[in-house]
């Protein structure tokens, strides 16, 4: 596949004619030959989407409703040359790729929704004769970067809300998949935005933090949103704060689920395998780590990987649940991860055979502090159990990361449930449900070192907007001089 730049709604390639390739993880084929964006190109997209913002932020938001909308149904129309670019960029499955298209679009939709929404208030002023109120206002250009784990999803949620609210965008695609990302923006300008108000930049992945740092100091970008990892989110955080400008961040994850001595076992255990294991478990969102009560924990841990071990895995291309990890690179952390636990006392229940990029489902019981992985987010197939006295100590393993984005907690007693979901130090809490979940309305972000800030919804509506106080004398003004 060949990948140019999209710049004012033209296939540009880079100024200087530079490209870059991505190889199928699996075959290590060329899966695209990409535009390697230059410090120029970078400005001149930003360029781009400061000369189409008047026009943008000022159309009604019917206008910008139908348009989003007509975007949406786009998207869906490249369902297949999504699946085919998942599959080749990133070793996805295919149905994972066309949820990607399928949530993504949807997402649109609901951004379609926000634009009658971006409301302010009349608020009572103690000044006679004074009408105040507050307004949301578009904030500009805002600069999504978007990863390559479930690149359809998280590239269109980078822009979605921004544009519904007025704003217009850059969308920075991942060296790992610059296709898929580069195909969003092909939807968006079929579906009729006008020129400039969604532009695409590539780039080779030793240019990333140059022409990251370019767009975020460029005058015309107000806001920018990241998704990846911790490490990355630390720097894009630190660039834009040398430039006071807002920046939302979900980054990495070490879910929890929570399995209390009431639980239903089968449903804990269907959620934990889908949450686990559901793209290979390269989700932010993935679990990680089930905290488990120890009255339960053999019933638990039998079932658990009797399921997991069901799951068939191998060439993404073929009917498998386990595809391909993104690369060799992912397979050599996680057997470290698993001998050093291996060597301090776990229980390799199941260690999954690797092909290899494929890995087969694994599951480790009796994890402890002292392992690695207890701590490391494998960000593979990967699932830890740890085995714990009562719902305090639960709380307590649960708590026990720097990370804090997804959790769930399994009872059959619901008020038990919201008390412990209520200490867990996460963004998201999903009673009786996986900790993969996701839905354009809702507010979506992590704590700690999972980042902050909330995608979706109203909450979406706050973060790319600008909160301003207007008032109106409507009688003359008295001054003390």
């Amino acid at each position: 596949m060949d990948c140019r730049l999209l710049i004012d709604n033209e296939d540009v390639p880079a100024s200087n004619g530079a490209t870059f390739e991505r190889r199928n993880p699996m075959t290590r084929y060329v899966a695209t030959r990409a535009a390697a964006a230059t410090v120029a190109d970078a400005k001149a997209a930003a360029d781009s989407a400061r000369k189409a913002f008047p026009a943008w932020s000022s159309l009604g938001p019917t206008a910008r409703r139908s348009l989003l909308l007509h975007a949406a149904d786009e998207l869906d129309k490249r369902t297949p040359a999504f699946i085919d670019a998942m599959v080749e960029e990133t070793g996805a499955t295919a149905p994972w790729a066309g949820f990607n298209v399928m949530l993504a679009a949807n997402m649109l939709r609901e951004a379609a929704a926000l634009t009658t929404r971006v409301a302010g208030q009349v608020i009572p002023s103690d000044r006679p004769g004074s009408l105040a109120m507050s307004i949301r206002q578009p904030a500009g250009v805002v600069l999504g970067i978007a990863p390559w784990n479930a690149p359809v999803i998280l590239g269109v949620r980078a822009i979605a809300t921004p544009l519904a609210c007025g704003n217009t965008v850059i969308l920075k695609a991942s060296e790992v998949c610059p296709t898929t990302h580069r195909l969003i923006g092909e939807a968006m300008r079929a579906g009729g935005l006008p020129p400039g108000v969604v532009n695409v930049i590539t780039n080779a992945p030793s240019d990333a933090s140059t022409i990251v740092e370019t767009l975020i100091s460029h005058p015309a970008v107000r806001r920018i949103n990241f998704t990846g990892s911790t490490r990355i989110g630390k720097v894009v955080a630190a660039a834009a704060a040398r430039e006071l400008k807002p920046v939302l961040l979900e980054l990495g994850g070490k879910a929890p689920l929570l399995v209390l001595d009431d639980a239903d076992l089968d449903q804990a255990v269907n959620a934990a395998v889908f949450g686990a294991f559901m793209n290979q478990g390269q989700i932010c969102m993935s679990t990680e780590r089930i905290v488990v009560h120890e009255s339960v924990a053999d019933a638990f841990v039998y079932k658990l990987g009797t399921k997991a071990r069901s799951l068939p895995a191998g060439d993404p291309r073929g009917k498998v649940v386990l595809g391909s990890l993104i690369g060799p690179e992912s397979i050599s952390r996680i057997q470290r991860l698993l001998d050093d636990a291996a060597s301090k006392g776990a229980d390799l229940v199941l260690r999954g055979e690797v092909n290899g990029t494929v890995m087969a489902a694994t599951v480790v019981d009796r994890v402890t502090p002292g392992m690695a992985i207890y701590k490391e987010e494998s960000f593979g197939p990967v699932v830890c159990v740890m085995r714990v006295k009562d719902d305090d100590e639960a709380v307590h393993v649960a708590n026990d990361s720097e990370y804090g984005l997804s959790s769930a907690v399994h009872s059959r007693d619901i008020p038990r449930a919201l008390k412990v979901a209520a200490r867990i130090e996460a963004g998201m809490c999903h009673i009786n449900g996986p900790t993969v979940h996701d839905e354009a309305q809702m507010p979506f972000g992590g704590m700690k070192a999972s980042g902050y800030g909330r995608f979706g919804g109203d909450a979406g509506i706050a973060e790319f907007t600008d909160l301003r106080w207007i008032t109106v004398a409507t009688e003359p003004v008295h001054y003390p001089f």
